[in-house]
C-alpha cells in the first residue's frame, strides 16, 4: 500500500519547534522508526508551509491511503477541506498535541469532516496509530 504522509506548516520544525507541545523528536526519526515497522508499506513524506502546494501535492493522487497533519491549516482553511472531500481513498488526520486543550481557536477543526478518522494528542505515535489503521 503506497501512503502518503502529510504535514501543513512549520511542522518541518519537529523536534526543536516548541518541545513541551510536540516533542523532541524530528519527523526524519519518525518516518525510518514507521518505515521500520510498516515494512509492507510505501511512505511517502511530503511538508509544506505553503496551502497552495499541498493542495497540488494531494491531487497528484499517486497514493492509496492519506495521512495528514495539516497543522494551522486544520482551523481555517477551507481549501484543503473542498481538497480531501473529493480524495476517495483512506484519509486520517493527526494531531500530535490534542487540539481540544489548547487555544481556542485550536480546537475547531474545518478538515476533519473531510477524513475518515482523527488521532489528536497521541504526539508522535498519532502518525504509528493511522498506519496500524489503515492495515484492518
Amino acid at each position: 500500500m503506497k501512503v502518503l504522509i502529510v504535514n501543513g506548516p512549520n511542522l518541518n520544525l519537529l523536534g526543536t519547534r516548541e518541545p513541551e507541545i510536540y516533542g523532541s523528536a524530528s519527523m526524519e526519526s519518525c518516518l525510518e522508526q514507521l518505515r521500520s515497522e510498516f515494512t509492507s508499506h510505501e511512505l511517502n513524506y511530503y511538508q509544506s508551509n505553503i496551502e497552495g502546494e499541498i493542495i497540488n501535492r494531494l491531487q497528484e493522487d499517486n497514493f492509496d491511503a492519506l495521512v495528514i497533519n495539516p497543522g494551522a491549516y486544520t482551523h481555517y482553511s477551507y481549501a484543503i477541506a473542498d481538497c480531501l472531500k473529493n480524495i476517495r481513498k483512506p484519509k486520517i488526520e493527526v494531531h500530535i498535541s490534542n487540539i481540544y486543550k489548547r487555544e481556542e481557536f485550536r480546537q475547531k477543526s474545518v478538515t476533519a469532516a473531510n477524513t475518515d478518522a482523527v488521532l489528536s494528542g497521541f504526539g508522535m505515535d498519532g502518525y504509528r496509530l493511522a498506519l496500524l489503521s489503515l492495515k484492518s
